[in-house]
């Protein structure tokens, strides 16, 4: 008896392994995806500007880093005593303004390397409504609770978010022509926005993602579809009903590693696991000879890894 139904799924023609370089953008889905790369020692960096929602502060974020466009004071301002950034979230805000022109030129800096080397970026769209400040009529990546009276909100339309993924795609491609696009759309539900609102905002972003993958080197991976089709269950979301639970993300993981990552690095994550849950053991008696015996095993391991892939630091 089969009690789902599956979405059809294939391996991907240019797959991730311990070579690639990742650059992961996007909502709070791609910080999941990218704390599984992590954990497991793929090299990138996710997030540098902290989470993006929706693809004009995607697009802005790489258009300023290919052209190198540095922050100035003129891009940040104080509220509720933190300093902030339109075009970042609140993670990287802070009290002194040197620090946050620093911090957001720092990510501008690995951004901008980043792109130029990455061999895979993974983006995941959270939704198509904007904010748009009415004394600058600019669409920002955060409010960072300005009052509301300063933005009016906005539904992109299809053709809006198809313009604007195909200029990171443009952005991307003048200095890095190889690289591998993965769009996703984040199954995390935007209900502040209203039921039937995130339904709309999330089917603007699959309409324009889909027309996109005519272009060269652009997939797509249905983690939204996962989640709505294949788990279809409120026990697979978290506590607030909103986001995946563990379970889910573990799930969504597990079908992103048989499409995306390639059959020769599954030996090694299970090396690398073994690692990492060694790390995290707590002995009852560190000074016990089993204890001991343990750690040296542990760092042969580990030995054994780094022998293959340098770059690995545990």
């Amino acid at each position: 008896m089969n009690l789902l139904t599956e979405i059809p799924l294939s391996k991907a023609n240019n797959p991730i392994d311990y070579s690639s370089q990742l650059l992961l953008l996007g909502s709070c889905f791609s910080e999941n995806i990218g704390a599984k790369l992590s954990y497991y020692k793929f090299q990138g960096i996710q997030n540098p500007f902290g989470i993006l929602f929706h693809p004009l502060a995607i697009e802005r974020i790489i258009e300023k880093s290919v052209n190198q466009e540095f922050f100035t004071e003129e891009d940040v301002f104080n509220e509720n005593e933190q300093w902030h950034s339109f075009d970042a979230h609140s993670s990287l805000s802070n009290p002194s303004k040197a620090q946050i022109i620093e911090d957001l030129n720092n990510a501008i800096s690995r951004t901008s390397t980043q792109v130029n080397t990455a061999s895979h970026i993974i983006i995941t769209l959270g939704t198509a409504w904007v904010y748009r400040k009415t004394s600058s009529n600019k669409v920002v990546a955060n409010c960072h609770k300005v009052p509301q009276s300063n933005f009016t909100k906005e539904l992109l339309s299809v053709e809006e978010v198809v313009k604007s993924l195909k200029q990171v795609i443009t952005f991307v491609q003048s200095v890095n022509p190889t690289v591998q696009f993965i769009f996703t759309v984040s199954p995390v539900r935007h209900l502040k926005d209203g039921f039937l609102e995130n339904q709309r905002s999330k089917a603007h972003l699959i309409a324009a993602i889909h027309q996109v993958l005519n272009e060269d080197r652009v997939s797509y991976f249905p983690s939204y579809e996962l989640m709505m089709d294949e788990l279809r269950d409120y026990r697979f979301y978290a506590n607030d009903m909103i986001h995946p639970n563990e379970t889910a993300i573990e799930y969504i993981w597990e079908k992103f590693v048989e499409v995306w990552l390639a059959s020769n690095t599954f030996s090694t994550m299970k090396k690398i696991e073994k690692v990492q849950k060694g790390m995290l053991h707590k002995p009852f008696n560190e000074n016990s000879d089993q204890h001991q015996k343990f750690l040296v095993k542990l760092n042969v391991l580990k030995s054994e890894i780094q022998t293959e892939f340098p770059h690995l630091q545990f």
